[in-house]
């Protein structure tokens, strides 16, 4: 992009009015003073105009609505939004939140996403928000579900009315690290380590429901939590991440 888009500047005009009583320093660059987002790194990082695959967030060709991955198999879920892709510096962005309690984060990731296209719509069709859930272990460790602060940011500044249930999908286990895993394997370590809490499956039925969570690799973990959703009688699965893995070159 040689310039900001029209949607990027009024995206980041109101994201700086949302945040003009906060320090004054970019938290990508670091430069000062700065709104948090500065101008010159919302030109080359933040392209909220970016054409996705509506239904798993990839970039899309071109010439086509869909990418070619969902177009030979359709994915579980409806949709899928994403702000960025996972590549600096939102990586280091989401590790900040997700590992060293930089929580503030989960703010400006949620104001990115709600100027990005569809999903503040998606958003406001909801009937429930379920964040991916971590292992009560982890959640021990960490303090904090990272995708819990961002879906509570998201209807914090949004107009939104869908409650938010923390607590109704559980994770069993901990998997092993995926980083190297393709789909197939990273579904197969999947298998049986997610689960409803008994007492809230009957109030899932008709529902539609909004997956929240900081990253989508190849959408296995999504993909799964779903599969588990529409076999308890879900209307529809839709997700919102903050960030995208971009397809392999």
């Amino acid at each position: 992009m040689t310039s900001l888009t029209a949607l990027t500047q009024q995206g980041l005009a109101a994201i700086h009015t949302a945040a003009d009583a906060l320090p004054n320093q970019c938290l990508v660059c670091q430069s000062w003073p700065s709104h948090w987002l500065c101008a010159a790194c919302a030109k080359a990082c933040w392209q909220p105009d970016l054409r996705r695959c509506p239904r798993c967030a990839l970039q899309l060709p071109a010439t086509s609505d869909v990418c070619p991955a969902c177009l030979r198999d359709a994915p579980v879920l409806r949709h899928c939004h994403a702000a960025v892709d996972y590549s600096p510096p939102w990586d280091a962005v989401v590790l900040q939140l997700k590992f060293h309690q930089h929580l503030a984060w989960a703010r400006r990731m949620a104001q990115l996403l709600l100027h990005t296209p569809s999903v503040a719509p998606t958003l406001a069709q909801a009937d429930l928000l379920l964040p991916v859930p971590l292992s009560a272990a982890r959640l021990r460790e960490r303090g904090y579900n990272q995708a819990a602060l961002l879906a509570q940011a998201l209807l914090r500044h949004s107009a939104a009315s869908a409650p938010l249930q923390a607590t109704w999908l559980l994770r069993l286990l901990d998997t092993p690290a995926q980083i190297q895993l393709g789909r197939t394997a990273r579904l197969r370590n999947l298998r049986h380590v997610f689960a409803l809490e008994p007492r809230y499956i009957q109030q899932l039925a008709g529902r539609r429901i909004l997956l929240v969570d900081d990253v989508m690799t190849t959408g296995a973990t999504l993909c799964a939590v779903a599969n588990l959703l529409l076999a308890h009688g879900v209307q529809s699965v839709d997700a919102i991440v903050f960030a995208r893995t971009p397809a392999p070159a």
